[in-house]
């Protein structure tokens, strides 16, 4: 395992700008698979899972190339259906190819997805909107086979507003025959951003946004430039940790419209924040209150990728503070290591009670998963002392340059060797 140190104790200030969205990047990159041709995607990400994508899609025969910041897939001549098992053992996102490769190829082979360990995560309503659209899957210990003619379009209705499930029933709408009118869809703005690309495919589509999306199917595709958008739970991280060090942190580019349940906890908090040329100017200094009930929820409501980082910042206020986690049953495998750090921290079901104020001990502690990673480097920022943590690999999965930005802001942080 990787390992970092954190020198505790010291408020973040500075300015950092937000890197594009992880979320938004692996299922625009899954979507390139349904054109015949090039798909130019800036402000990419060059993060871990970004990395393992790419080279899913050239195993599948696209090729690829980075300028910067910009990729470039051309996925002119795709060679292959099977993904190679150690791919998709590493990453949930490898499931969005269902939809794509359905659509384009007629099938795909692929090991169970993989990625955090975080609940259950089951992939049965990707599997089920597949299966309604025509396509037949079969399945054993090493994975799925799917396959199909053509895929038909169909009025699909997802029982909960599943992101992962929307995607992939958006991507497989795009090469069916005929109109597919999708209900009970997820809203995130990752959604959004994912229509946004097909509509510079060429694909018809309406609805993009609300909870029912139709899309015409067949439509002849065409060559796209797409901007990633930033990363909503990035800028959360960064606000967070200047929360849990008391520090002033400016994000710039950061989605403030796509933040809202995120600002609204830090200022109950007592965080302070304005905007100002597109920068999010944020001021810790004064924060000192708990938050009496937060619950993860579906966007618009508090994410849960954001909840072991507030679950971080409340250890560090005064007062008690209960969260309670809807969304996977697993996201508190971050409170045993945040209790080797001193929290008082009570689990019962999916609340978590929170009674912050002493403060945090640094010790060495071990990330399981990314965002709990992300919370333990806040919890070592904060901590009086010395944090070595373990699992670093696991964080770099979904953040670029945390280490060196951390670092510009003041944070003593350091990768240790050997």
């Amino acid at each position: 395992m990787e390992k970092i140190r954190i020198e505790g104790g010291i408020p973040l200030n500075g300015e950092v700008r937000i890197q594009g969205s992880k979320n938004t990047a692996l299922p625009v990159m899954a979507a390139a698979l349904l054109h015949e041709g090039t798909c130019v995607l800036e402000n990419c990400p060059r993060i871990a899972d970004v990395f393992c994508m790419e080279k899913i899609l050239q195993a599948l025969g696209a090729v690829t190339c980075w300028e910067g910041h910009r990729l470039i897939l051309d996925c002119s001549h795709l060679t292959g259906i099977r993904v190679p098992a150690g791919f998709a053992g590493q990453m949930r996102s490898s499931i969005m190819l269902l939809g794509s490769m359905l659509g384009r190829m007629g099938g795909l082979k692929i090991a169970y997805p993989g990625g955090c360990t975080i609940g259950r995560r089951p992939i049965n309503w990707h599997l089920q909107v597949m299966k309604e659209m025509g396509a037949s899957v079969t399945e054993d210990q090493e994975g799925l086979y799917a396959s199909c003619g053509r895929l038909e379009g169909t009025a699909l209705r997802l029982p909960f507003p599943s992101v992962g499930a929307t995607e992939n029933a958006l991507l497989a709408a795009v090469r069916a025959r005929g109109t597919t009118v999708i209900s009970g869809c997820a809203r995130e703005p990752e959604i959004l951003h994912l229509c946004d690309f097909l509509a510079e495919l060429g694909v018809p589509l309406w609805g993009a946004g609300t909870g029912c999306i139709r899309v015409e199917g067949g439509a002849r595709l065409r060559d796209a430039v797409f901007s990633i958008p930033p990363d909503r739970i990035v800028a959360g991280t960064y606000l967070y940790a200047g929360a849990a060090t008391r520090g002033r942190v400016d994000l710039q580019e950061a989605p403030v419209e796509e933040m809202g349940a995120i600002l609204a906890a830090y200022e109950k908090m007592g965080g302070q924040y304005s905007i100002s040329s597109g920068t999010l100017r944020t001021n810790s200094a004064f924060l000192c209150r708990p938050i009496p009930w937060v619950r993860t929820e579906s966007y618009p409501g508090f994410p849960t990728d954001m909840q072991s980082a507030l679950l971080t910042v409340l250890c560090t206020v005064p007062g008690r503070s209960v969260i309670c986690e809807t969304i996977f049953e697993d996201r508190y495998k971050v409170v045993p290591e945040l209790w080797k750090m001193g929290a008082d921290i009570s689990l019962t079901g999916r609340r978590a009670c929170v009674r912050g104020g002493p403060r945090l001990a640094g010790t060495g502690v071990t990330a399981r998963e990314l965002r709990g990673g992300a919370a333990l480097v806040l919890a070592g920022l904060a901590a009086e002392g010395v944090t070595q943590l373990e699992g670093w690999q696991f964080v770099k999965r979904g953040y670029e340059d945390l280490l060196e930005n951390l670092q510009a802001l003041g944070g003593r942080i350091f990768k240790e060797h050997g």
